[in-house]
């Protein structure tokens, strides 16, 4: 998960109805589930952390605070559990960049670094909350022809797409059209995480897509010449129980 900074509410009131949010929230966070990440062009839902549906966070049904983005898949996953932040990672209060591992095969794990801090059951507790650690689902065409249709295929999509830039980039290191244009098809596939583990060797390719996904410089969860995670995050907003990791 990418880590945000949604930052104070654009109004002073509650947001009635709560879609109303949701242009504010795509410019502070870009057009992107909070969750897995992928790019949302259509159908990307303004996302109530705590559920709107459970009585006892009725009051947050339009609190800024109470609002991520989210994809129709993780927001129908998450659906109506509890959401205790005490017990998860959040991608608004903490550094799950640094809490989760990217791999080739399109999974998500609870990273190592996480592991040793003695959090990997809230890691797993936080996959599990929007389906990320389900498996590869494959359906099957007309001509028997197996298709990957879900989250994991798209991140095993975006992973090649990173290693072939990479190896653009590789053949004309001092290209810095090729680099721009290599940020642009990132903001365009979305899968933050995935560009940033694929670019872990290039400083410079990893400051730009800090830089160019709205949202995540302001985080404070990268810094020095490496931008390498800050940990724990330094949850600049003082969000209840943030900066876990």
């Amino acid at each position: 998960m990418r880590p945000v900074r949604r930052g104070p509410s654009p109004q002073a009131a509650d947001f009635a109805p709560y879609g109303a949010a949701l242009p504010f929230l795509v410019s502070r966070m870009g057009p992107y589930c909070s969750y897995c990440e992928r790019h949302v062009a259509v159908g990307l839902a303004v996302e109530h952390v705590q559920p709107k549906n459970l009585p006892q966070y009725a009051h947050l049904v339009g609190r800024w605070g109470n609002f991520l983005l989210a994809c129709v898949n993780c927001n129908s996953t998450k659906s109506r559990k509890d959401v205790v932040f005490a017990d998860l990672l959040l991608p608004d209060r903490d550094n799950c960049f640094a809490a989760f591992t990217y791999t080739e095969d399109g999974k998500v794990r609870v990273s190592d670094a996480a592991a040793a801090a003695g959090i990997r059951a809230i890691g797993l507790a936080t996959l599990a909350l929007t389906g990320l650690d389900k498996r590869i689902d494959v359906a099957v065409d007309e001509n028997g022809k197996q298709i990957a249709i879900d989250r994991v295929s798209q991140r095993q999509e975006a992973w090649l797409a990173a290693t072939v830039a990479k190896a653009d980039i590789a053949g004309q290191p001092g290209n810095p059209v090729l680099r721009e244009y290599v940020v642009k098809l990132a903001v365009a596939s979305g899968f933050f995480s995935i560009w940033m583990t694929v670019f872990a060797d290039d400083p410079d390719m990893r400051g730009r897509f800090i830089d160019a996904f709205p949202g995540t410089r302001s985080s404070e969860c990268f810094a020095g010449p490496d931008h390498a995670p800050v940990q724990p995050a330094p949850n600049p907003d003082r969000l209840e129980a943030g900066g876990k990791f």
